[in-house]
């Protein structure tokens, strides 16, 4: 009878221990327990970069851990999503996604990578437009003078954009389709570039981001005709919306979102959403993404994957439509 009172007795504590030491490794298990990649397919100083670093901040300051951002250039987002895709499930290695990936199904013959099936939405960052410019010194003062000299010169006009295949080029495609107009699409290589040629008169507008093109609203050496949003940013609230200057057909709406590798566990991802939202909220965030035209704003993981799925199918239309050869 003692030896088995004993046996209960030295069973009891070693349940006991076993449950006082899983107690500390539970505690340890709870996300973000350790420093955090987020994995961008940009490289330093673009507004993808400097909206990730900001909100990267705000998230280890929330959840406690670093969030450690990491530039991998490369042609349709491939490098970046393989180093996302090769990494464990575990919200330890997340993706920024955007409106770019969007385009690149469309722009590539074939991607190693389905942006749909192999990344889970976590939420949305920032939302931003493009603009359209004219050289201040120039005679297109409104958009609608612009498209009246186009209509009365077929063929003449020229756009200014970076390099085919990009967001802003693509946005002049579906403007050249919409509006009906007969312009010439020039890509540069550099933003920089693109409003040289405007300064010059080689090109009669161009379409950029407001980030790239602040110094030169700022120094008033273009004047904004429209914006691609369906309201007025209020980083250039003077600026009319297409639909205001006459073309409501012509809507561009640009993001980048943070996504994980599918098949990261569902708390995880609803760790990282709120505190993103949460982030996103903040009036300084807000303020400073403001500064580079950035919508600071998150939103639910069905949101940002339904934005990716229909840009997925409105740029590949455009992508067709205007002849742009595949990679």
């Amino acid at each position: 009878m003692l030896r088995s009172t004993a046996k209960l007795t030295l069973a009891a504590a070693c349940v006991a221990a076993l449950m006082l030491g899983a107690a500390p490794a539970q505690a340890q298990g709870k996300y973000p327990d350790k420093p955090v990649r987020i994995v961008l397919p940009f490289g330093a100083g673009g507004v993808a970069d400097i909206t990730t670093r900001l909100v990267a901040d705000k998230l280890g300051e929330k959840l406690g851990q670093r969030f450690v951002v990491e530039n991998n250039p490369g042609a349709g987002g491939i490098s970046a999503a393989r180093a996302v895709l090769g990494s464990p499930a575990d919200g330890y290695t997340l993706a920024v996604l955007t409106n770019g990936t969007a385009v690149s199904v469309g722009l590539f013959k074939s991607l190693p990578f389905d942006p749909l099936k192999d990344f889970a939405p976590v939420s949305a960052m920032g939302y931003f437009d493009l603009v359209l410019v004219t050289n201040a010194n120039g005679p297109y003062k409104t958009l609608g003078d612009f498209v009246k000299a186009a209509k009365e010169k077929p063929g003449k006009l020229n756009v200014g954009t970076i390099a085919a295949g990009s967001s802003q080029n693509l946005g002049a495609e579906l403007f050249k389709s919409v509006s009906g107009l007969d312009f010439v699409i020039v890509p540069f290589k550099t933003s920089g570039e693109v409003l040289i040629g405007l300064e010059r008169d080689d090109v009669q507008m161009a379409a950029e981001f407001y980030a790239a093109l602040r110094g030169g609203l700022a120094a008033k050496k273009f004047t904004p005709v429209a914006i691609s949003g369906t309201q007025r940013g209020a980083y250039l609230p003077d600026a009319p919306t297409a639909k205001e200057a006459g073309e409501p057909k012509w809507e561009v709406t640009s993001w980048n979102a943070i996504f994980a590798p599918a098949g990261t566990p569902p708390d995880v991802i609803a760790t990282l959403n709120k505190a993103l939202n949460e982030v996103l909220a903040d009036p300084e965030v807000k303020k400073k993404a403001l500064e580079l035209g950035i919508d600071a704003r998150g939103s639910t993981p069905q949101e940002i994957q339904a934005r990716l799925k229909d840009d997925i199918a409105k740029w590949t239309a455009v992508i067709e439509k205007a002849g742009i050869e595949k990679r």
